[in-house]
């Protein structure tokens, strides 16, 4: 959630930011129940405290006026307290609701307006035609869409052969890139309760959009960032302990894939992948540099395997919606013809951190303030392979990988 103490004191400067992320948010509307609860707080508390005077005066000063007082007050409390626990639900449904404030320097617009800013490596020329990971894999049989149709329904993908190896050959390079710069591993669960998807950000704004247990109060999750931003959830850290970084390799499921039309055919857009997150939570003041870490840890596995890619810094409109910046590495990709992102690194500032309570102290007697977290994709291991297959097929439908890959994969099984 966003800050509305600097939206009261910086009002047309955060209306203005929210609006180039989100145009058609309500934010006057925001604005309006935050002065009507705390009004209403301001009533309630006054009303409170004029009934604690009465109630001191003690059992041998009551008057039948001060009893009839009492009693008058009581009930104004009492209707006051209910009108504010209505507006304080309805201040929190839209607030919820709210976007992060974007960072002032970002470009303003949509996907039009995302601004690159770095690109590694050049395209791959080929001497025959390019073919795409679904015609590669026709004969190389790396995955199978068919079998897990009929297993588990559309979009969802069964890895075999080769393609099994390459998924855990990838992860181990992964994991171990990760734990060499800072981030330590994890294994959380992948199913969690709503408040998780509440604090992460997920919540409200993308119900539907995840897959819950029908009559359980569990959910499957959509990425590990869930997990990590509840992992310190209601805790104060002390400042010695930051910056804390996590990594984690799990499956994410997601109920949104497969309506993207015929573009993103294949294993783009699935149901089920699996992928590396990092995570990091920090003081205010290093986010921004936490942040440009993440990035070159995730750029690491490419230049291993030789990928070309590029970095655009996302315009306000596609940025996440927890998001206050966020930098997309995006990977060539021969048999689509465009660059598809691989990894989505964020910064988030106090946004997760306020929903989950997640704070600091600078030393034990310091009032506690909140951490800024950060998240970013180690890479989407269903597009890396797609990467893979396309920029490194041969004229015979074979694919050559990469030395520093195969050697990973020959120390599999």
């Amino acid at each position: 959630m966003i800050d509305l103490a600097r939206l009261r004191e910086h009002t047309q400067e955060v209306k203005d930011l929210i609006l180039r992320k989100e145009p058609t948010f309500p934010i006057d509307e925001l604005l309006a129940f935050d002065h009507k609860a705390r009004a209403l707080r301001s009533d309630v508390e006054i009303v409170r405290k004029q009934k604690n005077d009465l109630a001191a005066v003690g059992p041998q000063g009551i008057t039948p006026e001060i009893r009839e007082q009492s009693i008058a007050l009581g009930k104004d409390l009492k209707a006051k307290e209910l009108a504010l626990e209505e507006i304080d639900k309805e201040l929190m449904a839209i607030w919820l609701r709210c976007p992060n404030i974007p960072q002032a320097d970002i470009p303003i617009g949509n996907k039009e307006a995302n601004k690159p800013i770095k690109t590694v490596g050049s395209k791959p020329s080929f001497s025959f035609p390019i073919k795409h990971h679904l015609e590669l894999n026709e004969k190389l049989q790396w995955f199978d869409m068919e079998t897990a149709a009929r297993m588990s329904g559309s979009q969802f993908v069964f890895y075999k052969t080769q393609g099994t190896k390459v998924i855990y050959a990838l992860t181990r390079l992964m994991l171990r890139n990760n734990a060499q710069n800072g981030f330590q591993p994890v294994l959380p669960p992948y199913l969690v309760h709503e408040k998780a998807l509440y604090n992460a950000g997920n919540l409200p704004k993308f119900a539907g959009d995840y897959y819950k247990i029908e009559g359980e109060e569990l959910c499957l999750i959509p990425t590990a960032e869930v997990n990590l931003t509840n992992l310190h959830a209601g805790q104060i850290l002390p400042q010695d302990q930051l910056p804390m970084r996590y990594t984690a390799w799990t499956s994410c499921f997601r109920s949104e894939a497969g309506g993207y039309g015929a573009t993103e055919r294949g294993i783009i857009r699935i149901h089920q992948f699996e992928k590396v997150e990092l995570y990091a939570i920090c003081p205010p003041d290093e986010s921004n540099q936490e942040l440009d870490r993440m990035v070159a840890c995730a750029e690491n596995i490419l230049q291993m395997l030789g990928l070309h890619y590029q970095i655009s810094l996302l315009a306000t409109q596609d940025c996440s919606f927890p998001s206050a910046r966020t930098l997309d590495i995006e990977v060539w990709l021969p048999g689509q013809n465009r660059y598809y992102e691989v990894s989505s690194c964020s910064n988030c500032t106090d946004f997760q951190a306020r929903r989950a309570q997640i704070r600091y102290r600078q030393h034990p007697d310091a009032k506690p303030q909140l951490v800024h977290t950060l998240n970013a994709s180690s890479l989407a291991l269903p597009r890396l392979m797609i990467a893979l297959m396309e920029n490194y097929q041969q004229a015979d439908g074979s694919v050559v990988l990469p030395k520093v890959l195969q050697d990973e994969m020959d120390n599999l099984w």
